[in-house]
């Protein structure tokens, strides 16, 4: 196992075990620690202004220390006390299984951290945007709650082939961005193929739209009022930079509304509008305001036609309760409803997402299909049927019976037995020598072996993924491409141990360094790196040292001159610096 589990990690299911991995918390350098230190005492000193009252609340429930790169371990101890755990991932992950995750009170992170060189935002997910920025916001009980519910109604959410195609072209993205040595043709190639696939991914699916919501809250949410709003945004509370910008007029502040669904995002580019909510809970309401457009609760022929455009292993649940899980290739319609649906390949058959005896897919392994509604000229469904009056339309074991439908569907056969739910109701009726016709069109042959119809007046529910978890082998997921770890040449080494050396003088456990010869080897060696001269000006200032301070400062005034776009990084550093000497 590539993880500590804990009672909440031991109830997820096994096909999203597939998409954790160890942390390797040994791999992180003395430039990432940095990294993560110089992002945190920012963040603090300015979140502790603008962000909801949950965010400082959240680091000190959850224990992610400024100092140091959150442990997973040690993040799973404290968070399980509040109901939640963490794993970490490979980058991102299907919008899907990201959001099952939650469902099950799981924070996916991302347990990379980005390069000095995108300090201040990065595409790519990593810990500073999960760790400082999910986690501490879900201490906070009514967020917690928004968060678990969005994932468990996002996961059922159905997505189109399009959507898929777009998750792969945004890792790779996300990725090459991120990694020291990408070329910057490659970088606008696959920001051109991001762009031309957002622009031409036709009608949105259900999961472009929750996926918007999820962007405009969890990821980029403002709360309070438009005149005077608060982050809490885990993409807003990670970026030093956009945490900032988000607060000036240049933002659009809009309140927030179902209408944010129809918002698309650009994942490369600062927001140019946020969304504010009033408080936590009013999150909710509008997240059980889209959930009441999605098939998940309107089922009928738009909830089958969109798993049929997914082409992904989906759902329908009909008006007896019986669900039916697998890829739906077909619809037949009459006057706008449907009146037969197919699937094609291997089919499971559940009641309450448990699979029936006898109907897993290795008895349904080339398809099903069923005739829906009711009968023709009878008023009266069969699921409404009792007992007599099964009876008296001969739908009874033994019968040799023809069943025609509103719509055309024709059942001839001899019934050989009906399963029932509990509540007593038909759900399925079994037939042997049967054949099924819509008018010329054979469905069904006698010599295809036993027929199982399905027996349902409406199809209530249509949701991505099958009803029972066990039904199927979802352990499919193959990463196409992985992230790209940063080549380690002799001078990166050696800047390495630098960072180490001050780390550790910093921390006490190594006084013995000279500071003055560490500054030397930068300035002669590494004289674009401005990271650690601010480190080595925090240590010269907290040691009343001024002529080693003033020195490093007429160091970094040249970095900023040949590189500008580091200075308001460096006057960040050393204003930091100065105003905790003041304190």
């Amino acid at each position: 196992m590539s993880y500590t589990s804990n009672y909440i990690l031991d109830k997820l299911p096994t096909h999203l075990k597939q998409y954790i991995k160890p942390q390797n918390y040994e791999e992180y350098t003395p430039i990432n620690q940095a990294v993560w230190r110089y992002v945190m005492r920012k963040n603090v000193d300015y979140l502790s202004k603008v962000a909801h009252t949950s965010y400082l609340e959240g680091l000190k429930k959850t224990g992610i220390s400024i100092e140091n790169i959150p442990n997973m371990y040690g993040m799973n101890r404290i968070l399980q006390e509040i109901g939640w755990a963490a794993v970490a991932v490979d980058g991102f992950i299907p919008p899907s299984a990201f959001m099952e995750f939650q469902a099950y009170n799981v924070l996916v992170i991302a347990s990379d951290i980005r390069q000095l060189e995108n300090i201040e935002y990065t595409p790519a997910p990593d810990i500073i945007h999960e760790g400082a920025g999910h986690a501490p916001i879900i201490a906070n009980p009514e967020y917690a709650e928004y968060l678990r519910r969005f994932g468990e109604i996002g996961c059922k959410a159905i997505s189109s082939g399009k959507d898929y195609e777009l998750y792969e072209a945004v890792r790779h993205l996300s990725i090459i961005k991120e990694a020291a040595d990408s070329d910057e043709k490659e970088i606008e190639k696959a920001e051109k193929h991001v762009e031309d696939l957002q622009q031409n991914m036709g009608e949105p699916s259900e999961m472009a739209l929750i996926r918007n919501l999820h962007w405009w809250t969890v990821e980029y949410g403002l709360i309070g009022t438009t005149d005077n709003p608060k982050i809490y945004g885990a993409g807003l509370l990670s970026s030093i930079g956009e945490s900032a910008w988000c607060m000036t007029d240049q933002v659009k502040k809009l309140d927030y509304s179902i209408e944010a669904a129809h918002k698309s995002f650009d994942i490369t580019q600062p927001q140019p509008q946020l969304f504010v909510t009033p408080d936590f809970a009013f999150l909710s309401q509008v997240l059980e305001e889209f959930a009441n457009t999605m098939a998940l609760r309107t089922g009928g022929l738009d909830g089958v036609n969109k798993l049929i455009d997914s082409n992904a292993l989906g759902t329908v649940e009909l008006s007896t309760g019986l669900q039916i899980s697998g890829v739906f290739t077909n619809v037949l319609t009459y006057k706008g409803k449907p009146t037969y649906i197919q699937t094609t390949g291997k089919t499971a058959l559940s009641y309450r997402e448990k699979e029936l005896v006898g109907h897993s897919t290795k008895h349904h392994e080339d398809g099903f299909g069923s005739p829906i509604g009711k009968l023709k000229g009878i008023n009266l469904a069969i699921e409404d049927m009792s007992p007599r009056d099964l009876k008296a339309y001969n739908i009874f074991e033994g019968q040799n019976i023809t069943l025609e439908f509103v719509g055309g569907i024709k059942v001839e056969g001899s019934i050989i037995t009906g399963t029932r739910n509990l509540k007593g109701e038909i759900v399925l009726i079994t037939f042997e020598n049967c054949t099924v016709t819509q008018h010329e069109t054979v469905l069904f042959k006698p010599e295809w072996g036993l027929y199982h119809m399905a027996v349902g007046e409406n199809i209530v529910s249509a949701f991505n993924g099958p009803a029972d978890l066990h039904s199927f082998d979802l352990i499919t997921h193959s990463i196409t491409e992985e992230t790209i770890k940063p080549k380690q040449t002799e001078a990166t080494t050696l800047l390495e141990n630098l960072y180490k050396q001050v780390r550790e003088f910093r921390e006490g456990t190594n006084t013995t360094i000279s500071r003055n010869k560490v500054f030397k080897e930068v300035q002669n060696n590494f004289p674009t790196d401005w990271l650690l001269p601010v480190e080595l000006y925090e240590l010269a200032k907290s040691n009343n040292d001024d002529d080693f301070a003033e020195e490093i400062v007429n160091h970094l005034e040249t970095v900023k001159q040949n590189n500008p776009k580091v200075g308001h990084l460096i006057d960040d550093g050393l204003e930091l610096v100065n105003k905790s000497m003041v304190v």
